[in-house]
């Protein structure tokens, strides 16, 4: 999307009160400074300043559009890279690794968004305490037994 272009209301309004001041005295002169041609002198510095500030967005957003350009081909040919080094060497390869891929004897075969189990260590046991307190379950790999009431038919 294209940046947005600056208008200054300032330099409207400038403009138009000179253009009634010229009415009163295209030379007009009122001291310290401030004449109608150092005014329109001003005016026209602004004006300038604005249009090569709303160039430069321009230019910086037909800039912008061509890096995305270039990244979107970039990607392109990366793909077309590494799918270039498959054919040739195959997906298994030592070399389709080095380019980046995951040869294809490495690939998890598992559902997607699996946790990886590579701890090393074992989950602990799940412990629950009972109605008077006591812990349940496995502890020190020793099993205990539920102080629940069991049922008899």
């Amino acid at each position: 999307m294209a940046r947005q272009k600056r208008t200054s209301q300032t330099l409207e309004k400038s403009d138009r009160r000179a253009a009634a001041i010229a009415s009163i005295d295209p030379k007009l002169d009122l001291g310290n400074g401030l004449t109608l041609p150092a005014f329109l002198t001003l005016i026209e510095t602004m004006r300038t300043h604005e249009n090569t500030y709303n160039t430069a967005l321009s230019n910086l957003d037909k800039l912008y559009r061509e890096m995305l350009e270039t990244e979107r081909q970039l990607g392109d040919m990366a793909e077309h890279m590494l799918l270039g080094v498959a054919t040739r060497f195959g997906k298994s390869s030592v070399e389709y690794g080095m380019a980046g891929g995951v040869p294809k004897n490495q690939r998890r075969k598992g559902l997607r968004g699996e946790p990886s189990t590579t701890s090393a260590e074992p989950t602990p046991p799940i412990t629950s305490p009972g109605r008077n307190g006591s812990l349940t379950g496995a502890q020190n790999g020793q099993t205990v037994p539920s102080p629940l009431p069991t049922e008899s038919a």
